[in-house]
């Protein structure tokens, strides 16, 4: 499908356009709590698939499930329609695919403990930088020795393993803190209680599977199931941030390409910011900064422009800003930074008219043909072609049985990895005590080690020698699987 002209997203006094060529510069749709933000999204969404760009989005309110049907019967949507004067207008579904970390309605999702790296999973554990550092030796062991951590057992059996031998590893990694060890393995069961035990494991998924259109050359939307993610804040923007880094991992160079290669919307995006170190918060904004260049176009979704960095609102080229409220020092102060980033327009007043809009009106901003923004306009922003209403239970196990997907990441899969290599070697030198005890035992990092290599080495393929290469966010580097 090729790509149309101009992406039509707003009508104020002129019709705003998101050109589908400056579409991966990223974007901004902001607003507070009941001005709009989710329908802006569901615009873009829909429109991003019908010129052939796969989308990827999370449901953290359970409202965006109605993508998939057409819509209709919608008074305010009628008035809209009719408001813009947008003849032909035409209600219509979209393919969509349903995934869901904890696997209970949608295809489960699913990344090794190895892959996610332990930068991030030191995120998810809530660890101090201390608890941080012991995880990222257990990380480095394992990484040398051509360990697998794939699942949570996985990496309890290291964590203690590597605990238990902290003296054989302190020459070459340094000292292990047993404290450490132990509020690392005591974060582990509460990740597990949370449904972590599910979120890590195999089959993994492959980013290829994101990427899809329909039959009719529509770009596939990739809905993520979060109403019950969102209840575990960090680990769902710790897990939004893994995904956009194996995205950038593993897509190679496309440099500015006629349309985007993949629209990536982070909603909730003020948890992504939350509580994070700065060594953290500067691999963000570098992941952020490149990924452009992948062909992948990221757009915030957030109430406040404050929620995110500087260095991350300056590279949003295209926003939907929708009302903010001024009854504080912090809302003023947020209401003049969203003023100070548009093009200036002799016809709109931004810092008062930002406080004014109604629901669904909207100060837009795009980048034009050379890059440059385009003059702020005050808008009305389109109506959804699909249905405002979520989806029946049933209507989502359907449309879940009928992907091609379905059947393959249902099936688990527990091969030979770090815990079943461990306790393997600790029943052997069980029986060796006990049947000569005076033969010098062997070191079990070195016996273990030598036999556990040559065999997790060949079971995840060329891309591992004698240390696993890690990306910016400590994931695996793109091409692993």
């Amino acid at each position: 499908m090729n790509a149309p002209e101009a992406l039509l997203i707003a009508k104020g006094e002129r019709e705003v356009c998101l050109l589908p060529r400056m579409a991966n510069r990223h974007g901004l749709i902001a607003g507070a709590t009941g001005t709009g933000k989710t329908v802006s999204l569901r615009v873009l969404a829909e429109g991003f698939s019908e010129m052939g760009v796969p989308v990827f989005l999370s449901d953290v309110k359970g409202d965006l499930t109605g993508i998939a049907a057409p819509g209709g019967g919608n008074r305010k949507v009628e008035e809209r329609i009719r408001d813009l004067g947008l003849e032909g207008f035409q209600y219509a579904g979209f393919p969509v695919v349903f995934w869901d970390v904890l696997g209970d309605r949608g295809h489960p999702v699913r990344t090794t403990v190895s892959e996610m790296g332990p930068l991030l999973l030191g995120r998810i554990l809530n660890l101090n930088d201390t608890q941080s550092g012991v995880l990222s030796m257990i990380f480095r062991i394992a990484d040398d020795n051509g360990l697998l951590l794939l699942d949570l057992k996985d990496l309890r059996a290291m964590a203690a393993f590597v605990g238990d031998n902290g003296d054989k590893f302190k020459v070459e990694y340094g000292n292990v803190s047993r404290a450490s060890i132990g509020a690392i393995q005591r974060n582990l069961l509460v990740l597990e209680e949370q449904g972590g035990d599910r979120f890590f494991g195999e089959p993994a998924l492959t980013i290829d599977d994101l990427l899809q259109t329909d039959s009719r050359g529509r770009g596939m939307i990739n809905i993520l199931l979060a109403d019950r993610l969102i209840q575990s804040p960090k680990v769902y923007a710790t897990f939004l941030l893994w995904l956009l880094a194996e995205l950038y991992e593993q897509l190679p160079e496309v440099g500015d390409p006629e349309k985007p290669r993949m629209i990536f919307f982070f909603d909730e995006a003020h948890l992504l910011f939350e509580d994070v170190a700065t060594a953290l918060e500067e691999k963000i904004e570098q992941v952020v900064r490149l990924i452009r260049s992948k062909g992948v176009g990221v757009y915030f979704v957030t109430q406040n422009p404050l929620d995110l960095t500087d260095d991350v609102l300056g590279q949003l080229g295209n926003r939907v800003q929708h009302a903010l409220r001024a009854f504080t020092p912090r809302d003023q102060k947020a209401v003049r930074a969203a003023a100070e980033t548009f093009r200036p327009n002799p016809r709109v007043d931004v810092t008062r008219t930002i406080t004014e809009l109604a629901v669904g009106e909207a100060l837009v901003s795009v980048l034009d043909r050379k890059g440059a923004p385009e003059p702020v306009e005050r808008a009305l922003v389109l109506p959804p072609r699909s249905s405002l209403a979520p989806l029946a239970p049933e209507q989502i196990r359907s449309i879940v049985r009928d992907s091609v997907l379905y059947g393959f990441y249902e099936k688990t899969v527990d091969r030979e990895s770090a815990y079943e290599k461990l306790k393997e070697r600790a029943e052997t030198l069980q029986k060796e005590e006990a049947a000569a005890s005076r033969v010098k035992a062997k070191s079990p990092q070195k016996d273990l080690f030598g036999a556990a290599a040559k065999s997790a080495a060949h079971a995840i393929g060329s891309q591992i020698g004698r240390q696993i290469i890690r990306g910016i966010l400590g994931s695996f580097f793109g091409g692993r699987r």
